[in-house]
């Protein structure tokens, strides 16, 4: 029914130190023969069984000619090769029929669409990841249904027509959008809270459909749950399309991954050499994350494939995918850096770069790693930085690496999102598991999955303990000394409700979408207020209401300015110890210090005359 050589790519045991070795199939036609034998009886009894539903044996007629020039092609190989008996080892063994003698997938390795296990081959006709010949049966029949439906349901659209695989794509403002007159759009913009900077920006799209997406793209976002466009999504889609330079800047969970990946797509749908793009994330959990969703809204388009290439997994496989015509990379900045050292990947075709947490990326120490990426990249391609928070690194950053770019601002820059009711509580050192227990039964507080944050690993570890022990909750510890299996294995507990309270370090405070925690305790006060804008976010992703409860106290003191600056303009109420502590009223009064010494220093036309005379007394008493 289906050939050994229908699957277009397979990869080796060579290449994935996580396979055990395969045994070399000599000069023997025996094996061979056997699977393809074992396989056509197979499909006698796969073909009674779906009758009902689709005729195989169509499928099967299709192939029989092929089926039999391969066993002529085997027997061939194998006269070959007992001709030649020095080259037996470079025979591989027979692909895999079924899936049940398949393995199951490594975190991180490619996954079979259809059961789940080792994606070892890539369908020629679909480019999806498929563990056997079974599977790639099953799953040829079941995408041959979805075009049905598909076409079934669809309406004539005259723009999606217009951008059809293999012609060049080009944004323009929709019609229903050029209809609208300016006052209506600053006011939308006003009410969204969207702050643009830059020159010739293009209007905020309303709906998906006003970009002209290709159909199969549409059915994506659909597919995905992407109704409506999101503020960050309408402001920044129009602009990534037109191939401009990008900061931006939002609440954490607005769906700022979607707003990059879509003009990413589009970028590279076309283009003929790969790599063609290439998306850098700080951790191995949101890199992840970010090939994940990146699948989602490639399914159907063609020759679309990535490559996820991060640290904690082998690298043979990574270096595999790399050779299988890849589009997007989404890397991490040390692992990219690893194999451009080895020369196993090419970078000067690049046309659009994405840096996704672009403050963690400067606090972790990787900018120079970062532009150390960009040298091998042509000038000419498109940047996008994004982030929650702009600090002056990224400031300056941008200045560096952009040309002309736009500032996209989604509601007050650096601000916790305005989703998370915030709670800070003053709470001294020996009292913190008292209130944290007390905080875990209280019925109206308690929505679990809870997250709680503290500083190190070893506090993550014995917290855990002692909550389950106290409380009786089911409850993990989540940090860096976790292994990598370990890791997902939580990270998918905690989406499945496994868990009612996941104690963590930092690791959990950045960019993953964990849409169903509803309460955040941060029981250490994070070390810079960057963290905590965060670490507040995990309790809002998406527009999802939540609640953040901090712990603070005189350890945190360096920050009871900048808590005051940032968490008082959202309404929260601040403990009293906080307001009146001589720490706050020292740092306030040293800011004011400072930009009033900064103001003298500022040359005007009022105190011009006044600097003249300060500098001609100074050089008298010389």
């Amino acid at each position: 029914m289906f050939l050994p050589r229908s699957v277009k790519v397979k990869r080796t045991a060579d290449e994935d130190k996580s396979c055990p070795p395969k045994k070399n199939k000599l000069s023997s036609g025996g094996p061979l023969l056997e699977d393809t034998t074992k396989f056509q009886d197979c499909k006698s009894v796969r073909t009674e069984a779906s009758a009902s539903t689709c005729n195989l044996n169509e499928i099967a007629q299709e192939h029989t000619e092929t089926v039999a020039g391969d066993l002529d092609g085997a027997n061939t190989t194998l006269r070959k090769d007992s001709q030649n008996p020095d080259e037996d080892s470079s025979l591989e063994e027979p692909i895999k029929s079924f899936s049940k003698s398949q393995r199951w997938a490594e975190p991180g390795e490619p996954v079979c669409v259809v059961c789940g296990r080792y994606g070892e081959y890539i369908c020629d006709k679909t480019d999806e990841d498929v563990c056997s010949l079974e599977c790639k049966a099953k799953h040829l029949l079941q995408t041959q249904a979805k075009e049905k439906q598909l076409t079934s349901d669809q309406l004539t659209n005259s723009q999606a027509e217009a951008h059809l695989p293999n012609t060049p794509y080009f944004y323009k403002d929709h019609s229903f959008i050029l209809g609208l007159q300016d006052e209506q759009v600053e006011n939308l913009k006003l009410q969204l809270g969207i702050a643009v900077q830059g020159q010739q920006v293009p209007r905020p799209i309303i709906e998906f459909e006003h970009c002209g997406f290709p159909e199969t793209l549409n059915h994506n976002l659909k597919n995905s749950g992407y109704e409506v466009p999101t503020p960050i999504q309408m402001q920044m889609i129009p602009v990534g399309l037109i191939g401009r330079d990008i900061v931006a800047s939002a609440d954490t969970g607005s769906g700022k991954t979607a707003a990059f990946l879509l003009p990413v797509i589009m970028k590279v749908l076309n283009e003929t050499e790969t790599p063609s793009a290439l998306i850098l994330a700080p951790t191995r959990e949101l890199a992840i994350q970010i090939e994940r969703q990146a699948k989602e809204l490639m399914a159907g388009l063609p020759n679309m494939r990535t490559v996820l290439l991060v640290g904690g997994l082998p690298l043979p496989p990574q270096l595999h995918r790399l050779k299988q015509s890849v589009k997007v990379i989404i890397a991490t900045p040390g692992r990219l850096i690893e194999i451009l050292k080895q020369s196993s990947v090419q970078l000067h075709g690049i046309k659009i770069v994405v840096v996704d947490e672009v403050d963690t990326m400067l606090k972790m120490g990787f900018q120079q790693q970062v532009l150390d990426i960009l040298e091998d990249i042509s000038h000419d391609h498109q940047t996008i930085l994004v982030s929650a928070t702009i600090p002056v690194g990224i400031e300056h950053l941008a200045n560096q690496l952009l040309h002309n770019f736009v500032r996209i601002t989604i509601g007050e820059k650096n601000l916790p999102c305005s989703n998370v009711r915030q709670i800070i509580l003053w709470v001294e050192e020996p009292s913190k598991k008292k209130k944290l227990f007390e905080i875990l039964n209280d019925e109206k507080l308690f929505k679990p999955p809870v997250l709680v944050f503290v500083d190190c690993k070893l506090g993550a570890d014995l917290l855990s303990d002692a909550i389950h022990k106290i409380t009786g909750l089911q409850c993990t510890a989540m940090h860096s000394e976790k292994s990598q299996m370990e890791r997902t294995d939580i990270l998918q507990g905690l989406l499945q409700e496994k868990y009612e309270v996941i104690v963590s370090t930092g690791v959990l405070g950045r960019g993953l979408d964990l849409v169903n925690v509803k309460l955040v305790v941060n029981f250490d006060m994070p070390s810079s207020m960057d963290e905590y804008v965060h670490q507040v976010g995990r309790a809002g992703r998406l527009g999802h209401s939540g609640t953040a409860i901090t712990f603070i106290n005189n350890n945190s003191k360096k920050l009871f300015w900048d808590v005051v600056k940032r968490v008082k303009p959202t309404g929260t109420i601040l403990p009293p110890q906080l307001l009146n502590s001589p720490y706050l009223h020292d740092q306030k009064r040293r800011e004011q210090q400072r930009l009033k010494q900064l103001q003298n220093s500022l040359v005007t036309g009022d105190n011009i005359m006044d600097i003249i005379r300060k500098h001609n007394k100074n050089n008298s008493q010389r």
